[in-house]
């Protein structure tokens, strides 16, 4: 497999402007890295966010976004371990591995970690360059490698967070948002034995998931968050379960939806906050003592889970084909345009 002589890569110049394509040189490959050639990689709304929501990137402009890729390596640098033609889903986070927090099991936490389309050129090319220390190579089965891009974020990060809150059978597990990380949050959920609620403000989304594992599903649309909760209680006496201990994940990256999260916080119960926006929001934090609960954040996937999370995809229990669909990169403007219209139902993947 020759190494090719030069990149095409879409580049962000400036917020709030359309990305331009560029033919760049391949960079040169330091200790480790790898260079993979992208076959799919998925738009995320951090990519929206950088572009249109005023949140800034660590790399200086031009930069070119994307970070839910999948391709084949097809050039390594001294010491790397994956080998040229290894098939591979780079993780939307890629921590160092050698200080404090990576070592203490927090490396999605890391100082020096590297996330592509942000800290450094990502997948909206034909080719990028990463380190490969955290790369995971895989074997795509029935799926085209462009399909598994979506598993670098929008499957791996509601993965991590079902770890951490450790969801299991019996768990009453709330997801509010069924979008893009949403859909993947639910299946996931219920992929771990727990009875799944699903809370959003689009109906059409809603009767989707039910059959994707929702065991119910409430509709937002038009109340605040005492009206979910009130929503949500009557779906889980009605399902016969405890009013209490629900794990309760917030995937819509609104503040109407981190309001509700908390209103749903009970006795024992763990609140989630997974999807982002840089809008503020106003809560009693006593609730966390009184209720002796438990809230985190959630950042990405650490390496190390992306296997048990890729076997949900290919063992067919986690299903990602209803929920993606294809675009070509030539055409990722137009993309950008529909999808910030909500006129794009799945999670676009852009294919060189």
């Amino acid at each position: 497999m020759s190494l090719p002589t030069e990149i095409t890569a879409w580049q962000m110049d400036a917020p709030e402007a359309p990305l331009v394509k560029r033919t760049l040189p391949v960079p040169s490959l330091g200790p480790g890295d790898v260079l993979v050639e992208v076959a799919g990689c998925g738009l995320c709304h951090t990519d929206l966010s950088f572009l249109y929501g005023g949140v800034k990137v660590k790399k200086a402009l031009p930069l070119t976004l994307g970070h839910e890729c999948a391709g084949t390596v097809v050039g390594v640098g001294v010491g790397a371990t994956l080998a040229v033609g290894a098939k591979v889903v780079v993780p939307a986070v890629l921590p160092c591995g050698e200080c404090d927090l990576c070592r203490s099991g927090r490396g999605t936490a890391c100082r020096k970690q590297i996330m592509p389309g942000n800290d450094l050129d990502g997948g909206f090319a034909s080719h990028l360059v990463v380190p490969g220390r955290y790369v995971c190579a895989v074997e795509p089965g029935s799926f085209e490698l462009w399909e598994l891009g979506v598993v670098a974020d929008a499957v791996s990060t509601p993965y991590q967070a079902a770890e951490r809150a450790q969801v299991g059978p019996g768990d009453v597990a709330v997801v509010i948002g069924v979008g893009g990380i949403g859909t993947y949050g639910v299946q996931v959920c219920a992929a771990r034995g727990a009875k799944v609620v699903a809370v959003d403000v689009d109906e059409d989304k809603l009767e989707r998931v039910k059959a994707f594992g929702a065991a119910a599903v409430v509709s937002a649309k038009g109340l605040d968050a005492r009206g979910v909760k009130d929503g949500v209680k009557a779906a889980v006496k009605a399902l016969g379960l405890p009013p209490h201990a629900w794990k309760v994940f917030e995937m819509s990256g609104t503040a109407a939806g981190q309001t509700t999260a908390y209103e749903l916080l009970t006795f024992a119960g763990t609140v989630g906050m997974i999807g982002f926006t840089m809008d503020k929001i106003q809560v009693r934090l006593g609730n966390l003592m009184a209720f002796d609960a438990t809230l985190f954040g959630n950042w990405g996937c650490l390496p190390e889970l992306y296997p048990p999370a890729i076997k949900l995809v290919t063992s067919g229990k986690v299903q990602i084909r209803p929920f993606s669909k294809r675009f070509p990169l030539a055409e990722i403007n137009d993309v950008i345009a529909r999808a910030r219209r909500h006129e794009i139902k799945e999670r676009p993947v852009l294919v060189p």
